[in-house]
């Protein structure tokens, strides 16, 4: 039944409240029931699309023996990014007439999950999608899943003989290997074991632009960027092809910005200055075909179509035409053929693809609005003051008032500190203080301007909502680089949120919490929540999180990583699970840290045997013991709803 709060609510509200119709669509919206619906995203084959409701999925994996926290894998969602990424690129082509085609390839390092790879290498199969690798094991896993002959596996970062070795040999058995040169004295190596082994090598040069973007990731640009060749040691490595009469194994030009690259006029400026480096290649002989413009496309997680860092001001429509008519402008007048056009865009294919849903286990309210703040019998001049300052708080005064609380909290505190105060005392003065905070609060809510120090001071009155998850396993970046990500409940969205939170997780560190949330205008301290109901779970989702979040996680407290389950969409509204990957057991993580479990528990029978010799515990009582320890290292390290 609603409550009072809800007559004034309506999920057109909660849509602007978590702006979900910004960063979520198409694929995410509300429901008229206020829940959170996934749906397929509309096309020839769907014109019309039921969504599949978050709780009914949260519900389903609860009935399947599955408990919460969950990373949800969208398959189709996956699906639908590959496909608009290859025909957007395709439709902008054929708009300006441009003669090359497109090629993507998915960066493994973002995510090297087998069951993301797999979907990848499928889904991406009627475009030739490939794959990039940086490193020797990225190499294997792209030669066993790259799905075409025509698709491309483009071998990036430091390469050792193997390495080269097995990008050569992997060219023999028909794979579309090309080993990108980042620094001079790869090129030697290269030349060695291509003679060696008798295979003539597909080689690209990466090069170090002055060009540089905004965003988190700039330092991947420019000319002290820590990769690449800059334009003296471009031409040694083209004078020393030519020496070895191996110029026409060049054939490809690679560069990179950074990831998440948030304004369009930085991604159009690299592309031409990688253009004119394209054509000079040309013109001295290379057999240039690709350019490959890295990664960069942005996903727009706060959903504000602005250039902040984790927004972007384009879509991928004028991405693709930008880029298209850049390469073109820039070939066409040095009357160069144009390229295949390569990109190596993770984060905007698989973002949308994973959510994770976790359960609120408890919640401590800051609660200090009292109308009960009685001085009674004291006289002391701070507490009057204090009293005085609650009283006659308005919003006209709202930053004097806010002024004089903190003055005489410190001053409660320096009192209390020299004994002139009694412990009772002090702590009616900080009922007060936060009593006149809160007050504050519900009045900047009817200000159209709110000081930037009062607005940073709300996060202090905040309730905090603990979390059945890891920070550090399943969202390290939010840890690590300030990352946001949508947030938001995916249910009781028809209701106002009347309480506003931050969220802690399951670990004993300061650090694992999310305190910073999106907004319209500003990046918030709180996120507006509901009140929890006795015997009714409250469900978080965290959006957009398929990108690097699944490899950086790490075992902090000894997290491990939770219930994976890929899920398939219908039309109608139906789903059904694809893949199922249940989460790690406590004896799972022990032993990744080289435990032997089956060793720590005939250490504890002989502890459990000396307690029963001691007379400490009975025979059965031992039992007992053993009994739980040997089901708690059988169980999820998550907190379970036995």
């Amino acid at each position: 039944m609603p409550n009072k709060k809800t007559k004034n609510w309506d999920i057109q509200k909660s849509e602007d409240l978590y702006l979900i119709n910004s960063w979520g669509s198409p694929y995410f919206s509300i429901s008229e029931s206020g829940e959170v619906v996934v749906s397929l995203e509309k096309s020839e084959e769907h014109p019309v699309t039921k969504g599949v409701s978050l709780m009914t999925i949260a519900k389903g994996l609860k009935e399947r023996g599955f408990d919460l926290p969950a990373l949800l894998r969208f398959e189709d969602l996956l699906e639908s990014r590959i496909r608009l990424l290859n025909e957007t690129f395709l439709k902008a082509m054929e708009k300006v007439d441009y003669k090359g085609t497109y090629r993507g390839v998915f960066p493994i390092k973002v995510n090297q999950q087998h069951q993301v790879i797999e979907d990848i290498s499928e889904f991406g199969k009627k475009y030739h999608h490939g794959f990039e690798a940086g490193s020797k094991a990225e190499l294997i896993i792209a030669m066993t899943y790259v799905s075409s002959s025509e698709s491309l596996v483009i071998c990036n970062g430091y390469k050792d003989s193997e390495f080269i070795d097995l990008a050569l040999l992997s060219r023999s058995i028909g794979i579309n290997t090309v080993l990108v040169i980042e620094m001079p004295q790869e090129l030697d190596v290269i030349i060695e074991r291509s003679k060696a082994l008798g295979i003539s090598p597909v080689l690209g040069l990466r090069v170090r632009l002055s060009a540089k973007a905004g965003g988190h990731w700039n330092s991947s640009g420019g000319d002290n960027s820590m990769f690449g060749l800059n334009s003296d040691e471009i031409m040694k490595v083209v004078d020393k092809l030519k020496g070895e009469n191996m110029l026409d194994t060049l054939q490809l030009l690679h560069y990179h910005l950074g990831s998440q690259i948030p304004n369009i006029r930085d991604i159009r400026s690299g592309v031409i200055e990688a253009s004119r480096y394209y054509c000079e290649l040309k013109k001295e002989g290379a057999n240039m075909l690709f350019l490959d413009i890295g990664g960069g496309l942005a996903v727009d997680y706060d959903g504000t179509h602005t250039n902040y860092g984790s927004s972007c001001n384009y879509g991928l429509n004028e991405y693709c035409a930008d880029v298209v008519e850049g390469i073109m402008e820039v070939c066409d007048r040095a009357e160069i053929e144009h390229p295949t056009i390569i990109s190596e865009s993770g984060r905007a294919t698989v973002s949308y693809y994973s959510v994770l849903l976790f359960n609120i286990l408890d919640v401590e309210r800051f609660n200090t609005k009292s109308d009960n703040d009685m001085l009674g019998d004291t006289t002391n001049e701070i507490l009057e003051n204090l009293f005085y300052t609650k009283n006659n708080l308005t919003t006209k005064n709202i930053q004097e008032s806010f002024n004089d609380a903190l003055y005489y909290r410190d001053t409660l505190k320096f009192v209390f500190n020299h004994g002139e105060i009694t412990l009772r005392e002090k702590a009616l003065g900080e009922r007060l203080f936060w009593s006149i905070m809160h007050k504050i609060e519900e009045f900047c809510e009817e200000l159209e301007y709110v000081p930037d120090e009062i607005a940073d001071f709300s996060a202090n009155i905040s309730d905090i909502y603990y979390g059945n998850f890891s920070v550090f396993q399943s969202l390290p970046d939010i840890w690590a680089i300030d990352q946001l990500f949508p947030v938001m409940p995916i249910h009781r969205l028809d209701e106002k949120p009347d309480r506003k939170g931050i969220i802690a997780d399951m670990t004993c560190d300061c650090d694992g919490r999310i305190n910073r949330f999106i907004g319209l205008e500003d990046v918030k301290n709180a996120l507006e929540l509901h009140q929890l109901r006795d015997n009714e779970e409250y469900v978080i989702g965290v959006f957009l999180v398929g990108a690097y979040q699944e490899t950086l996680g790490d075992l902090h407290n000894l997290m491990g990583d939770t219930n994976v389950v890929s899920v398939k969409l219908t039309a109608n509204g139906e789903y059904y699970l694809t893949k199922e990957v249940e989460g790690d057991t406590v004896a799972d993580i022990l032993e990744v840290v080289e435990y032997n479990t089956k060793s720590m528990v005939e250490r504890m029978r002989k502890k459990a045997e000396e307690a029963v010799g001691s007379g400490t515990i009975t025979a059965k009582q031992r039992k007992s013991f053993l009994e739980l320890y040997q089901i708690g290292l059988r169980g999820y390290t998550y907190y379970e709803n036995n």
